[in-house]
C-alpha cells in the first residue's frame, strides 16, 4: 500500500474514532419519572428521546414500534443534573501548576480570557461528574489580577471531543472580599472598578473605532469583552456574599438597565429576599453556608435557601467546585431541613428543581436544558433509588439522546481492588 493510501487510511480512522456517537431514539419505561420543573414525580412513567432531544415523558407516552427499550421498572427517571458555576475541565491536578488553566493572575488580560479553550473533556473531573449524573455545567472563573474573572463557557459532559455547548455564555465578576483584595484592598475599589469598566464598554460600543479616554483602566480586548454585558447580550454573573453587597449590585440596573446579573454565592441572601424577589434577578446560592467563615458571612444560616424561596426569589443551588456530583446530597439537605424544627428548607420537587431547571434559567437555558419537558435536550439520568438519596447511585446516563460512559479513574480503582491480590503479587496494571 502506497504511503498515500496508509495516511488516508489513518485519517479516516482518526475521523472516526473522535466523532462522538449518534443520538437514538430510545423509550425509558417504567420508572419513576420526574420531569425536573417542580411537579410531583410520576410512577410508571415513560420517557421518550428522538434525534437528541425530549420528545414526551409522563404516563401513556406512546412509543414507536421498533423504537429501542430501557426498563426502568423499580428505578428514577430524571434529567440530568445541571451545575452553574464550576470548575471542572480548567485543571487536572489542582496543586499542579502546569496541569491548572484556572489560574491566570499573571496575564495582562481579565474580562477578555475565554475559559473555553482551556476546557479538557478528558479531564476526570468531567468523567467522575457525569458518573454522579451531572449532565451539564457552566463552567467559571479564572482567578485573575482583576475583579473580571473572565468569559465563562457552558459544557456538555458528555464523552466526545467537543464539550463546548455555549462558548463566551456570561461574564464573571469578584465583589465583596475577593473582589476588594484583588482591586486594591477596599470594596471602594472593586466598585469602582467595575463601574469603570462597564462605562468603558459602553463608551466603545456606542464608538468602536474611536479614540479612548486617556485614563482607561481596561486593555480595548477586556473593554470589548465587556460591551455585550452593557448590552443585555450576555449575563454578569456577580460573587457576592454580604446583603450590603447585594443591595449595591441590585443597584447597577438603574445606571446599566439593559444589564442581565445573576448573583452567585448570596451567603446573606436571606436577609434581602424581598429586594432580590422584587428584583426578579436569580441566584445561585451556595448551599448550607452555616457558619460565619468571614466578615461578609456573618448572617450565615442553613435555612439561607429556603428562606429565599419562601421569599419568592428565583433561588437555584450553584457554585459546586471540584465535586459537583455531590449537588443531589445538597439538595437532600434542603428537604431535610424542611422538618427540622424552625429551620427552612425546601419540599423535595423544589430541591431537584434546584439542580436542574432552577440552574438552566438562571442561566437563561431553561427552555434548551434541566429537565424532561418536549424540546429540551435528551439528559436522562437512571437512578437505582431515590436521586436525593446518599446510597443511590447512577445507573445509565444519556446526553443529547446518547448514553455515556459511566468508567473514570475512581471506578477503575475501584475495580482494580475489589479483590485482594494474592499474597505478594500486585494488582494487575490498567488496560488501555
Amino acid at each position: 500500500m502506497s504511503a498515500r493510501r496508509v495516511n488516508a487510511a489513518l485519517a479516516a480512522l482518526l475521523a472516526c474514532t473522535a466523532a462522538p456517537a449518534l443520538a437514538q431514539t430510545v423509550a425509558i419505561t417504567g420508572g419513576k419519572v420526574v420531569i425536573g420543573d417542580g411537579s410531583d414525580p410520576i410512577e410508571g412513567g415513560t420517557v421518550l428521546v428522538q434525534d437528541g432531544k425530549v420528545v414526551a415523558a409522563g404516563r401513556n407516552v406512546a412509543v414507536p414500534a421498533g423504537v429501542r427499550t430501557i426498563d426502568a421498572s423499580g428505578k428514577w427517571v430524571t434529567p440530568g443534573l445541571v451545575v452553574a458555576v464550576t470548575d471542572i475541565g480548567l485543571y487536572d491536578v489542582g496543586a499542579v501548576d502546569d496541569s491548572n488553566d484556572s489560574d491566570a493572575r499573571k496575564s495582562p488580560f481579565s474580562a477578555g480570557l475565554d475559559l473555553s479553550y482551556a476546557i479538557n473533556p478528558d479531564a476526570q473531573h468531567i468523567k467522575v461528574s457525569r458518573s454522579g449524573g451531572v449532565t451539564r455545567a457552566a463552567i467559571a472563573p479564572l482567578g485573575t489580577n482583576a475583579i473580571f474573572g473572565g468569559q465563562g463557557a457552558v459544557i456538555d459532559l458528555g464523552a466526545d471531543p467537543d464539550p463546548v455547548m455555549i462558548p463566551r455564555a456570561f461574564q464573571y465578576v469578584e465583589l465583596g472580599e475577593t473582589g476588594a483584595a484583588r482591586a486594591g484592598g477596599s470594596r471602594v475599589a472593586a466598585w469602582a472598578e467595575l463601574h469603570d469598566g462597564l462605562i468603558e464598554a459602553r463608551e466603545l460600543s456606542l464608538s468602536p473605532g474611536g479614540v479612548r479616554r486617556d485614563d482607561v483602566r481596561l486593555t480595548r480586548r477586556d473593554a470589548q469583552a465587556l460591551i455585550p454585558v452593557v448590552t443585555g447580550n450576555q449575563p454578569l454573573y456577580v460573587h457576592v456574599e454580604r446583603a450590603a453587597d447585594i443591595r449595591m449590585v441590585l443597584g447597577l440596573k438603574k445606571e446599566f438597565p439593559l444589564i442581565r446579573l445573576v448573583i452567585v454565592g448570596a451567603t446573606e441572601g436571606w436577609m434581602v429576599a424581598g429586594e432580590l424577589a422584587r428584583s426578579g434577578v436569580p441566584v445561585l446560592a451556595t448551599p448550607l453556608n452555616d457558619l460565619p467563615a468571614s466578615f461578609e458571612q456573618l448572617g450565615a444560616t442553613q435555612s439561607n435557601v429556603g428562606r429565599m424561596k419562601a421569599g419568592g426569589v428565583k433561588v437555584a443551588l450553584g457554585a459546586f467546585f471540584d465535586q459537583p456530583r455531590y449537588a443531589p446530597q445538597y439538595a437532600g439537605n434542603m428537604v431535610a431541613l424542611s422538618r427540622v424544627p424552625g429551620a427552612s428548607g425546601m419540599t423535595w420537587n423544589q430541591a431537584f428543581a434546584a439542580i436542574s431547571s432552577g440552574p438552566a434559567e438562571a442561566m437563561g437555558l431553561g427552555d434548551r436544558i434541566g429537565s424532561l419537558r418536549p424540546g429540551r435536550a435528551g439528559d436522562v439520568v437512571i437512578w437505582d433509588g431515590d436521586p436525593l438519596e446518599l446510597q443511590t447511585g447512577v445507573s445509565r446516563v444519556f446526553i443529547d439522546g446518547v448514553e455515556q460512559p459511566l468508567s473514570d479513574h475512581q471506578t477503575r480503582l475501584r475495580d482494580r481492588y475489589a479483590k485482594s491480590p494474592s499474597e505478594g503479587s500486585l494488582p494487575k496494571a490498567y488496560d488501555w
